[in-house]
Order: structure tokens, then C-alpha cells, then sequence
């Protein structure tokens, strides 16, 4: 009798719930009121080269020669969808800035190759949306940067180098030191959190030196497919971004191939001539955050108007990392978006003084 009671009070606290949902969903609708700046939006499309490039443009609802910003992509995260940039597309027109973020060439409604596609061109993709940009009625021509994280933070000051009119760069989460060193480090950190012992980890950054090495044409093809055969059989081998041996270009394909592991993110920097603001994470697994900033302090004696900031307790994508596994997947790439309550402050400063007050 007693679990007959118990089975009716469940139906019935289950119906009430039932019952009770749709008033409970549409409640929020009774005090909802429209933001304030208004957001809206407009398509835009526009071309570098061969690939057309579609992207949407978030705007303050009213205002006249705004500021702007084009976001160059993180290399993992290339859809205008992705978590990572809502934060610019919802919280940069709330301070006047126009904002651009685009599918990035082979991605999504934009069309083009990445087969062979350098950092230049990538930089390239971003100048070709600041053009677009410029050519809106509202935006001021002369005051559209760039912002990126990670690949796109050097894509960033890239553009801003090689553009004829940027204003600024931000880069977040980008190193200043080669690919090929900004790997080393990061896989060596991966292997740690993943229990790997340090003979498996220098066998890694062996593997790497001479298939870096290759491509670099410093030594044999040989010596990286026997390298890569070794490391082929470790169970680390498909977490560390290394190609397996029949994918190692020949030596005819790598003379007309594009090779950024040796991108000099340095002799870029000091080409700079507008501001630029560098932002790193305190606990990045990804980069070599206190060399970067070394570098840096040395770099202010050379280029003068450069600002950087460590965030606190802030990982490679401005997370709070409670537990960093450095992991990659469908799930972190749509929906990984920074946390870190000073990254907001730091970058909400920043362009404050340099970018909205004329």
C-alpha cells in the first residue's frame, strides 16, 4: 500500500511539474527589457586574392565615426560562430566600437584554400576586411584595428604592419617566439599533464627538431621519416601534432611550400608603428608566457608604443583554469570563451584610452 502512496505522490508531483513549465519558461519574458546601446548587425563580404570572404559586422544602433575592430582567427577556431568572439561581438559596441568577425577562407560561407595559405595571407584576409570596414558610413576610416588570439594575436600585429592605415593591434595569448619554439613548449606541457616521462618527452622534441630540421632543408629526408617511424609506434605520437611518415612532403613539394615554423613575431613587432597591447594568461600551458613578457621589456626600449598585461589566474583562452588539460576538441573549439574578470578590465581600459576617445 505504501509504495502504491509513493508511485501516486511521484505522478503527481510530476504532472504538477509538467504543468507548471510553460508558465515558468515565458516568466522571464514579463520583466525582459530590449539592451541599451542596441545592437545590430549588417552581412558583409569581401575578397583577398581568390577567396571570398563573408563575415557579420556588430554595431552600436546609433553613432557616427566609430572605431572598429577585425578579429584575426585563433588557428583551432576559425567559424565567426564560435564562443571565443562573442565576447567582442556583445561587449565592443557597448563602448561605440564596431566590431567585424568573419569565417575565416574555407570555413563556413567563406570560400578559398588553406592548402599552402602563410601567416601573410591570413594578415592579408584581415586588411582586406578592414577595407570593407572602412568604406561603411558610420566607421571612421582611421580608426579600425585588428584584434587575435593565439595565431591570430601574430596575425594581429601582422596586419597592423602591413596595412597603410591600421590604428592598432591587439594580440592576446600570442607569443613572442617562433611556431616551432611555441610548440616545443606547448607539447612538452601536454605530455607532463598526460603522466609521459621526460625520456618520452625529449624523444618528442627530437622528433621535432629534425623534422623541423627538414623542412628547413638542413638535413636529409631520411633522417625525419626515420625519426617519425620511431615515434610513429609511442603512444604519444597522435596527440603532438607531428605528420606520420607518409605524410612528409618531398623535397621538390617543399621548396614551393610556405614554411611559418620560423615566423619571427619579434622583427614584426619592431616594424609597428601604431599602438599595441599584449595580453597572456598567468597559467598558459599553450605559450612561454614569461619569456614573451621578457621580451617584451625589452622591446618598449625599441618600439614605443607598446602595453602588455599579465592576467591573473587566466589560461591560454582567458579561462579560469581549474583543471587545464590542454585538450582540443569539437566542444572546447564552440564553446571555450574567456572568464577572467581583469581580461574584460584590462581590454575595456585599454581601448578606452587608445581607441575610443579621439
Amino acid at each position: 500500500m505504501r509504495q502504491r502512496l509513493n508511485l501516486l505522490l511521484c505522478s503527481a508531483v510530476l504532472a504538477l511539474g509538467r504543468m507548471s513549465s510553460p508558465p515558468l519558461a515565458n516568466a522571464a519574458n514579463s520583466w525582459h527589457v530590449p539592451e541599451s546601446p542596441a545592437v545590430v548587425t549588417e552581412d558583409l563580404r569581401f575578397k583577398n586574392g581568390d577567396a571570398q570572404l563573408v563575415g557579420t559586422v556588430y554595431l552600436p544602433e546609433s553613432g557616427s565615426h566609430l572605431p572598429a575592430v577585425v578579429v584575426l582567427h585563433d588557428a583551432s577556431i576559425p567559424s565567426r560562430q564560435a564562443a571565443l568572439y562573442r565576447h567582442l561581438s556583445e561587449g565592443l559596441p557597448a563602448m561605440g566600437i564596431a566590431v567585424l568577425i568573419f569565417d575565416r577562407r574555407a570555413t563556413g560561407q567563406s570560400s578559398g584554400s588553406r592548402e599552402n595559405v602563410n601567416l601573410a595571407t591570413l594578415a592579408d584576409d584581415g586588411i582586406a576586411g578592414q577595407r570593407a570596414l572602412s568604406k561603411i558610413t558610420r566607421i571612421d576610416p582611421n580608426r579600425i584595428g585588428f584584434w587575435g588570439l593565439s595565431q591570430g594575436g601574430w596575425l594581429a600585429v601582422l596586419a597592423a604592419v602591413r596595412s597603410p592605415n591600421a590604428a592598432f593591434a591587439i594580440s592576446v595569448s600570442a607569443p613572442l617566439v617562433s611556431p616551432e619554439e611555441q610548440m616545443q613548449f606547448a607539447m612538452s606541457n601536454l605530455m607532463k599533464i598526460r603522466g609521459f616521462p621526460d625520456g618520452d618527452i625529449q624523444q618528442m622534441l627530437d622528433t621535432r627538431k629534425v623534422w623541423a630540421g627538414y623542412l628547413r632543408g638542413e638535413n636529409p629526408r631520411a633522417i625525419a621519416v626515420a625519426a617519425l617511424q620511431n615515434a610513429q609506434t609511442q603512444p604519444w605520437f597522435g596527440m603532438v601534432y607531428l605528420p606520420k611518415p607518409s605524410e612528409l612532403p618531398s623535397e621538390e613539394q617543399i621548396s614551393h611550400r610556405s614554411n611559418d615554423k620560423d615566423y619571427d613575431p619579434i622583427a614584426t613587432t619592431t616594424k609597428a608603428h601604431v599602438p599595441l597591447f599584449f595580453l597572456f594568461g598567468s597559467d598558459d600551458p599553450w605559450v612561454p608566457v614569461a619569456k614573451s613578457v621578457a621580451r617584451l621589456q625589452t622591446l618598449t626600449h625599441v618600439v614605443s608604443k607598446i602595453d602588455y598585461a599579465v592576467v591573473a589566474n587566466a589560461n591560454h583562452e582567458m579561462m579560469i583554469p581549474s583543471n587545464d588539460t590542454m585538450e582540443i576538441n569539437q566542444n572546447t573549439i564552440q564553446n571555450n570563451d574567456p572568464q577572467a574578470a581583469s581580461y574584460f578590465m584590462l581590454l575595456g581600459s585599454w581601448l578606452s584610452s587608445h581607441v575610443v576617445v579621439k
